[in-house]
């Protein structure tokens, strides 16, 4: 064990060594991106519904995601009429950003309203799946924040009532469905421009303000877990860009490495699986420094037999500005894509399956399945802090 310990010490230092050293090229630097074709991303224009197809409405608005998840489901053809939140503060601050919408006076209010066909939530995550079951009872569709369960028990219980009402329950993987440059990879993935795929890596760096932070997020019974929590997105993105249908976490480890104030804690997670279209490697952590300018680094890298691509989600160290920035080197070329212009679909076709009773925005049992791989993946990870 020593020696595998001191051979993993070596290989990170030199890794970062050549790194650093990379730096001495001039060829690599972000003044020669010259070299890099670069094109604009062109694809069809949906314009957001003129009229309301159909009408939702929220209960739980503890993450901030619920007006993103919000405003998705507006494009969408969506009309918000009602919300319901046990907390005033909340209730306030979203009553001022919606106020054509009523504020309902109970949870029940919503649930036995019987034009509202679709329920957003992004309330505490361990609330979330046992709202997602009430709200499936009720004869209504389901849209909620990541993560969107915290326990299996409670997956086993969704899945039951989900199986028994035909409802959908649809967690709402935002570095996926709202990263405009996830969404043109998959296109051309799908297109075959990098072979097979082989391997994906996801990165999830966060950014702790712990200042702004409640004090459920530093409990581990009410997020669920580093891994269950923000890893999700990765889980997610591997079993979509793998088309993978059947997966195993090969291995996973979980830590509080920095932060022993919050005892309830993690800051670091990561994980191995291997499925039945490819590989995949997952961290994430809760160590992004003040001198980044945005929240995280967010990173995937999609490995293919003939190429691989590389989405910068939210920036691009290298110099370019903004986010959502897509790289795609095969036999042919490398090309920088400009995803500016490209649809965010997901609440749309959220909209679609709710009025047709499909399954395009996504498939119910890809969104069960990555939820189980990311709680197997949290359940079962050891404790980076117990290695000496």
């Amino acid at each position: 064990m020593r020696d595998q310990q001191d051979n993993r010490r070596d290989f990170l230092r030199n890794s970062l060594y050549s790194a650093a050293g990379l730096a001495m090229f001039p060829q690599l630097t972000p003044n020669a991106y010259g070299s890099i074709k670069t094109i604009v991303a062109e694809g069809p224009v949906f314009a957001p519904a003129a009229e309301s197809r159909i009408k939702f409405a929220v209960i739980g608005m503890n993450h901030s995601h619920i007006y993103g998840q919000v405003e998705a489901v507006t494009r969408g053809g969506g009309e918000l009429v009602s919300f319901f939140a046990k907390e005033a503060d909340l209730t306030a601050a979203f009553a001022k950003r919606y106020p054509n919408a009523k504020q309902a006076k109970s949870e029940a209010e919503i649930l036995e309203d019987k034009s509202i066909q679709l329920v957003l939530s992004s309330g505490i995550p361990d609330e979330r799946g046992p709202l997602g079951v009430r709200v499936m009872k009720a004869g209504k569709d389901y849209m909620v924040d990541k993560p969107g369960l915290t326990t299996l028990e409670q997956l086993a219980e969704v899945r039951k009532v989900q199986k028994e009402t035909k409802r959908i329950y649809s967690i709402m993987y935002s570095e996926r469905l709202e990263n405009r440059a996830t969404v043109k990879a998959g296109e051309l993935i799908k297109e075959g421009i990098i072979g097979k795929v082989v391997q994906t890596i996801g990165l999830g760096p966060h950014r702790m303000n712990a200042n702004t932070r409640p004090e459920w997020f530093f409990d581990k019974k009410r997020f669920g877990g580093i891994i269950c929590d923000i890893a999700s997105h990765q889980f997610d993105q591997y079993l979509f860009f793998t088309n993978s249908t059947k997966a195993q976490v090969v291995a996973s480890q979980v830590g509080n490495v920095n932060h022993p104030q919050y005892p309830k804690f993690e800051d670091f997670g990561d994980a191995m699986l291997r499925g039945n279209g490819g590989a995949g490697y997952i961290r994430v952590d809760w160590f992004t420094p003040d001198g980044l300018k945005t929240w995280g680094d967010g990173r995937l890298t999609v490995l293919g037999t003939e190429g691989f691509i590389e989405i910068r989600k939210n920036i691009d160290i290298g110099g370019r500005e903004g986010g959502n920035h897509l790289f795609v080197v095969n036999n042919k070329e490398t090309t920088y894509i400009d995803c500016s212009k490209v649809e965010l679909s997901y609440g749309r076709q959220l909209v679609d399956d709710v009025l047709n009773r499909t399954e395009t925005a996504m498939p119910q049992e890809h969104c069960f399945l990555a939820t189980e791989l990311c709680l197997k993946a949290q359940k079962n990870a050891q404790n980076v802090s117990a290695i000496s």
